[in-house]
């Protein structure tokens, strides 16, 4: 099995867990009465979010692997990361070739940054999602009517509701948040792995 395959297997194993973990709390109805308790659709949105990241990180990783076959099975013949950078740095001294280097290394992460920004995206959407939860559950205390009892099970069901969002929110952000960092720091492994058989290549 050659190492793009391996890159590719992390990638798949990982995700296999967690879609099992997520198909086992969708058979118990724990992702029904997520979505359900989530009147202002912030759990829907965090969702989303994810899975464009997550389809986005899966393209990018399966570049990176496909460059990494290249570079770890040099053929010169064939077009790759590794027989441009060999052309661009071919008769330069040290200096120019270090400088060719950085450059290809500031190019190939910036190609990946966007992945790390939706997953800390969705931490903040879950917070976001916390401040309304307050904001509902908040807007239906009402201190003049406390003392009666029969508006005090609206308050309570208003709080309930308020307070649902707020943990679910907050739960769901962070889950995916951590799903979608652990396959950006696969796919930021990746690409150093990338960038320093490139170099070596180079250097040989």
């Amino acid at each position: 099995m050659g190492l793009k395959y391996l890159l590719l297997l992390r990638f798949g194993l990982v995700n296999l867990v967690a879609f099992a973990l997520l198909g086992a709390a969708w058979a118990q109805g724990l992702v029904a009465r997520v979505i359900n308790a989530d009147v202002t659709n912030m759990v829907v949105l965090i969702c989303v979010v994810f899975l464009i990241g997550l389809i986005l990180a899966g393209y990018r990783l399966w570049k990176v692997s496909k460059q990494l076959n290249a570079a770890y099975n040099f053929n010169p013949k064939e077009r790759s990361r590794a027989s441009d950078f060999l052309k661009k740095t071919k008769g330069k001294n040290a200096t120019s070739r270090a400088n060719i280097a950085q450059a290809l290394r500031l190019k190939l992460f910036s190609r990946i940054v966007h992945i790390r920004y939706i997953s800390n995206s969705l931490t903040v959407l879950g917070l976001i999602g916390t401040v309304l939860g307050f904001i509902i559950a908040l807007s239906g205390v009402d201190p003049d009517v406390a003392s009666n009892p029969s508006a005090i099970s609206p308050m309570v069901a208003q709080l309930i509701e308020g307070m649902s969002v707020a943990l679910y929110t907050t739960l769901v952000g962070s889950i995916l948040s951590v799903w979608l960092g652990l396959i950006y720091q696969m796919l930021a492994t990746g690409t150093s792995n990338l960038v320093s058989q490139i170099i070596e290549l180079s250097e040989r």
